[in-house]
């Protein structure tokens, strides 16, 4: 039966990476929230980044349900910082009857800083317009916010090197 993956972990692990290299092999639809939010916004939500994303992963929640039901898989491409999120979007997704199979993203911190300096030489060089800028602020928040999963949580636990 098709299934949502859904993937966990820290802005700028490696995710995006991750989801489009297992699309293939699991017959999967990305959805990410990043891409629909720089998309309809040009990156031009600033303050109202989280109000908006709230509203765009509802709508790719509900989306998920009719792929899924359609026969492929989807993989939810944001965060899930939480560990409520998480627990919410299982149950979301169980009144559905649809298996929730947790992917987190980890890595280490090295590789986390060399990712975070790549991502923003490419953005400030012009060649990635569809990410964001990681500054203090972002790294801040995610910091602040970020509940890292418990192994028991998670169906998948890979290790970006």
């Amino acid at each position: 039966m098709p299934k949502v993956i859904a993937l966990c972990g820290k802005i700028c692990s490696g995710k995006t990476f991750y989801a489009n290299k297992i699309k293939e092999e699991k017959n999967a639809v990305i959805l990410s929230t990043d891409e629909v939010t720089f998309y309809l916004t040009d990156n031009e939500q600033g303050e109202r980044y989280d109000d908006f994303a709230k509203r765009v992963n509802e709508y790719l929640m509900k989306k998920a349900i009719d792929i899924v039901r359609a026969g492929a898989n989807v993989i939810l491409d944001w965060g899930f910082w939480s560990k409520e999120e998480r627990i919410n979007l299982t149950n979301y997704y169980k009144k559905y009857n649809i298996p929730v199979e947790w992917h987190y993203v980890d890595v280490t911190q090295e590789k986390w800083q060399d990712l975070i300096k790549k991502r923003n030489e490419l953005i400030v060089s012009g060649q990635e317009k569809y990410s964001f800028y990681f500054d203090d602020g972002l790294k801040k928040k995610l910091l602040d916010s970020f509940n890292e999963p418990s192994k028991e949580e998670m169906d998948i636990w890979y290790i970006n090197k």
